[in-house]
């Protein structure tokens, strides 16, 4: 016998789940401060009588914050927003009145954030938006670096790898691509600065990139090791922090390893960072050639993080 399926109605589902998707969008539309961002890409972006109508610049920031929070290509976002009906209402789409922006529109709006380095500008506009709300910096800074593979194949159309990327070793192995390098306060875990280079620039050589002048202890690995001078340079009133470096034929003693570990469980805060950005936001490896793609996406998600970090919304 055959069994009759019940009859549902779109959206009116009785067995409905909301996901976690969902859940997450819904906190990020809060959070962000959608106004001062779109104010700050509005000088450059294209207005309407100049070819074909732009689409809303709330519409095209949502979506860019999709495609990197969900790990998405230009192409596969626009699949996404079809698929996902949670993309599309944080978007503010409707597939009965309009089309979901095309992978070129998206492409074009990340080139024009790209062409006006407005990835750093919006990591730097956050981070005024968190101090008017209330965010103070502590007298600590930690500062770490994190690798972001590049593709390391010549069998491309060039026939040769990113020139802007490079070789290092680290734990016995060889890495190809970029570095990010962050210092974030010690105390809450908000990333202060940011620096994008090749892979082969050490760590110590961004230190004073990485402060913002009135620390009190800097913490670091020990890359950052007697690097007296430059901090000195940066943050005259900074301590020393850094765990402390074995040599050749001068080990650790087992004082100098306790240390080093109470240091690592202050230490351990620059980790958060980097977990997000390349383990739940998906950024390990590189999708565009060049440092200026790449670092660009690196401060907008930076700036990101920085507000789900917070966890209130800016200027509140």
């Amino acid at each position: 016998m055959m069994k009759q399926s019940s009859l549902t109605v779109s959206g009116f589902d009785a067995h409905n789940k909301v996901t976690r998707k969902a859940v997450f969008l819904a906190r990020m539309d809060k959070l962000v401060p959608w106004t001062a961002l779109e104010e700050l890409i509005e000088p450059h972006y294209p207005k309407a009588g100049n070819g074909r109508p732009p689409r809303q610049l709330s519409t095209m920031l949502r979506m860019y914050c999709v495609a990197n929070w969900f790990n998405l290509a230009d192409e596969a976002c626009e699949d996404a927003m079809y698929d996902v009906a949670a993309f599309r209402d944080f978007c503010g789409i409707d597939l009965g009145r309009q089309s979901v922006p095309d992978a070129t529109t998206l492409l074009n709006f990340r080139h024009l954030l790209e062409k006006n380095k407005l990835g750093a500008a919006i990591f730097a506009k956050v981070g005024e938006l968190l101090l008017q709300s209330g965010f103070k910096l502590c007298g600590g800074s930690i500062v770490d670096a994190t690798i972001i593979a590049a593709p390391s194949s010549t069998k491309n159309q060039g026939k040769a790898r990113d020139p802007e990327m490079a070789s290092t070793a680290k734990g016995g192995h060889w890495h190809f691509g970029m570095k990010a390098h962050i210092g974030t306060d010690s105390a809450s875990g908000i990333v202060h600065s940011a620096s994008v280079t090749a892979a082969n620039v050490h760590d110590s050589q961004q230190l004073s990139c990485l402060l913002h002048g009135n620390e009190t202890r800097l913490y670091g690995d020990s890359a950052y090791a007697n690097q007296k001078e430059a901090l000195k340079a940066t943050a005259p009133k900074a301590k020393d922090f850094t765990n402390k470096r074995a040599y050749r034929n001068k080990p650790l003693t087992e004082l100098d390893k306790e240390v080093n570990r109470t240091k690592s469980q202050t230490r351990a805060k620059v980790e958060h960072p980097f977990l997000t950005l390349k383990r739940i936001w998906g950024f390990a490896k590189v999708r565009y050639r060049g440092l200026e793609k790449n670092a660009n996406r690196v401060f907008a998600m930076l700036a990101l993080i920085n507000i789900n970090k917070w966890g209130k919304p800016l200027g509140a």
